[in-house]
């Protein structure tokens, strides 16, 4: 029985120990997918992107909706999400290599700064902060920091127009291992803004026990 169970569980191991399905993973965390939408953020093709989709979901990581020609991925459940935070800080804790790639990724610790989270949930509340989601517009769609403007990078130059100059301006997206608020705070900085960036992305608040907003589409 003991060898049947932990075959059974080396089906995750497999399924997991490829990069680009954690990536995917990873991706899926932020809220359901198209396939093509998937391997554009991902930068692989939709074939390859649909190979490793067919592992993740053969190890009932992932479930898959069709409609017509197309296909959404979507988490097979929120203890996935849960998973995925806890892989990540083990691998932070035990693996002194990812200490390294942080440190290389962070070579403007200015434009790195994080903020409190208590600290921001308590200025948003009171209207001292503006809070941007630099996410894509999908993501922010299926779940984001309440109050926050959904404003993607991409689209950041033509919004600066609209954003308070006396406010502090945060920006948030992916998570700590995410450079799109990174980029969007050096742009504003660049623009004369005070503005920051918040560590963490919609699953770590979540995992915090805040809570969420969505939009319909």
């Amino acid at each position: 029985m003991r060898k049947q169970l932990y075959q059974q569980l080396a089906r995750l191991g497999k399924a997991l120990s490829n990069p680009n399905r954690l990536e995917l993973l990873d991706l899926l965390t932020q809220g359901p997918c198209p396939v093509e939408t998937l391997a554009r953020k991902a930068g692989l093709s939709v074939g390859n992107t649909s190979q490793h989709l067919g592992v993740l979901r053969n190890a009932r990581l992932v479930e898959a909706d069709k409609e017509g020609l197309f296909v959404t991925y979507r988490l097979a459940g929120p203890e996935i999400a849960g998973f995925n935070l806890r892989l990540r800080s083990l691998g932070e804790h035990r693996l002194a290599e990812i200490d390294q790639i942080v440190r290389q990724f962070r070579s403007s610790p200015e434009s790195l700064e994080a903020v409190d989270r208590a600290a921001l949930l308590e200025r948003v509340r009171s209207g001292k902060s503006t809070v941007l989601d630099v996410r894509p517009a999908d993501e922010y769609r299926a779940g984001h920091i309440p109050g926050a403007l959904s404003v993607p990078l991409e689209r950041l130059n033509a919004f600066l127009k609209k954003l308070p100059r006396g406010r502090e301006i945060v920006a948030y997206c992916r998570g700590p291992y995410c450079v799109l608020a990174v980029e969007a705070v050096e742009i504003l900085r660049a623009h004369g803004f005070r503005a920051t960036r918040l560590d963490d992305g919609v699953v770590e608040w979540s995992a915090r026990g805040y809570d969420l907003a969505t939009t319909a589409v």
